[in-house]
């Protein structure tokens, strides 16, 4: 029922504006031109995630690269690197760097990593027997891969693409660096400015039906697209494919993701580090932040894990119209973007618990309803993977439905669920609409320390915090690349026995 604070939030402040401030807000040609805007860099950065992340996921999987494991981190790893922050030091670097096409190009290689994990772990867990029968038919390699694996990767690309689209539309700080007129922008400036919140809430709303627009679009785009598997046992790995004539364009298109994910945020920020040592560095403050930051992401973790927890396990051992509808309606968190849901709970703050406003416990509560899903898809992808079989077998050897529970299910599966649970604490880490509103008075993470100094052009001092936030945020990053890094060692080295099919199937579990 958490989700549906947002929902009913926007419902009762869209009734107590009524029909004037509806009037008064849509009739601007701004409201509909930040929309637009909103959606055609959504869409714009989607494609070319799409676009740029298959061909970057067939290289780290399928083809004869020199140093796999290598590559593999580094393109990973720009999941650390939070948009807000990837805008910061590209300003920092370039001062005229900003617009519409700034935007696209910053969001496009922090994002792309959504797309790359599940595009992978299809390309793992797919058969190698469609392609090859393709090629028997006269097909060559690239007319091959799109017509017998394309459709069978389909729903994972388009799953990634749609966390890039939601990730670009929910977005705040990025937009407002590089002063791209966004609904989320122009949202938040209305709850800043002005004590009468129906303006914002009806914008808000706006927001939220894009959204769910995005959402349906992609769910029909996907269709009833499945992936299927010649044979039940572990997947059958294609050899490495030569890139003969293309090794050159290959190896530069992984270096030109890195270096414009990963390369110049670091370089800048650490620029910035360098040529601002005359200023006095508040050591105390960023260690504060530091461990607030991180305070605030285990909090984040543990209650989406806590309320995903019930959704994931019914949806994934106990299938049914129920189930999936739970599971459906957890996602409304996630299309709603985070300047969405900071307003609707602060309305729940102020109005019904007057005395959780601006505490720990209701920042909690709003990583929870934001990250629901991250956290739900984890657990129930997860418990998906574990054989009923073997509760059976536990259960005729005396242990009731509880210890088989704790000592089988859950014991299989908290590897998934913990990678899933990492991700979420990365999320939270680099969360910023939602943490501004609703931050206890006076305390300050790495993301809002960061966001109010380069707010006002204070790039050098900004930099410790920034390049505090990509440390921390690389080490649930690099955790998450480590299953794929092993399925890559057991390419070049063979297969090591079950250990090595699970570690393909957690990273698998991850990634979706």
């Amino acid at each position: 029922m958490v989700v549906c604070v947002p929902v009913v939030y926007l419902a009762i402040r869209a009734i107590e504006g009524g029909t004037t401030t509806a009037q008064t807000v849509f009739s601007q040609p701004s409201v509909w031109h930040a929309a637009a805007t909103s959606l055609s860099l959504s869409f714009l950065v989607a494609l070319t995630t799409v676009g740029i992340g298959v061909p970057v996921a067939w290289l780290v999987v399928r083809s004869a690269l020199r140093l796999r494991r290598l590559w593999i981190v580094l393109v990973v790893l720009p999941l650390a690197v939070p948009s807000f922050v990837g805008a910061f030091a590209w300003v920092s670097m370039f001062p005229g760097f900003s617009g519409f096409w700034a935007a696209w190009l910053v969001f496009t290689a922090v994002t792309l990593p959504y797309v790359i994990l599940p595009t992978a772990a299809a390309l793992r867990s797919i058969d190698p027997a469609h392609e090859e029968v393709a090629r028997t038919l006269g097909l060559r390699a690239v007319p091959a891969f799109l017509r017998a694996a394309l459709p069978q990767i389909w729903p994972a690309v388009g799953g990634g693409a749609l966390l890039v689209a939601l990730y670009v539309l929910s977005d705040f700080g990025a937009v407002s660096i590089l002063r791209v007129d966004t609904l989320s922008r122009a949202i938040f400036a209305s709850y800043r400015s002005s004590f009468d919140r129906s303006s914002a809430a009806m914008l808000a709303l706006l927001l939220a039906l894009l959204a769910m627009l995005v959402v349906a679009v992609e769910q029909r785009a996907r269709g009833r697209a499945q992936r299927s598997r010649l044979a039940t046992s572990a997947p059958r790995q294609p050899p490495p494919s030569s890139l003969g004539a293309w090794r050159i364009p290959a190896y530069a298109l992984l270096t030109a993701v890195v270096v414009v994910g990963l390369i110049v945020p670091i370089s800048s920020t650490l620029r910035q580090l360098v040529e601002g040592t005359s200023a006095a560095l508040d050591t105390a403050d960023l260690v504060t932040a530091a461990l607030t930051s991180a305070w605030y992401g285990t909090i984040g973790m543990v209650v989406a894990l806590a309320l995903a927890l019930p959704v994931g396990l019914l949806a994934g051992r106990y299938p049914s119209r129920l189930s999936r509808g739970l599971e459906r309606f957890s996602f409304v968190g996630h299309a709603l973007p985070g300047v969405v849901v900071g307003l609707s709970i602060v309305f729940v703050g102020t109005r019904l618990v007057p005395g959780l406003y601006q505490t720990v416990a209701l920042l909690g509560f709003a990583y929870g309803v934001l990250f629901l899903p991250k956290a739900a898809a984890a657990v129930r992808g997860s418990v998906a993977t574990v054989p009923p079989v073997l509760e059976d077998v536990a259960r005729t050897l005396g242990y009731s439905p509880a210890q088989t529970f704790i000592r089988v299910t859950m014991r299989l599966a908290s590897p998934g669920i913990a990678a899933g649970a990492l991700l979420v604490l990365l999320t939270v880490m680099k969360e910023l609409p939602a943490t501004l509103m609703l931050r206890p008075t006076g305390e300050n993470t790495l993301a809002t320390r960061l966001w109010s100094l380069s707010e006002v052009g204070a790039y050098a001092a900004a930099a410790p915090y920034s390049l505090s936030l990509i440390a921390i945020g690389a080490i649930p990053a690099f955790v998450l690349a480590v299953p794929l890094v092993r399925a890559s060692k057991e390419r070049v080295d063979g297969p090591s026995g079950p250990a090595a099919h699970s570690d393909a199937t957690r990273w698998e579990v991850v990634a979706r």
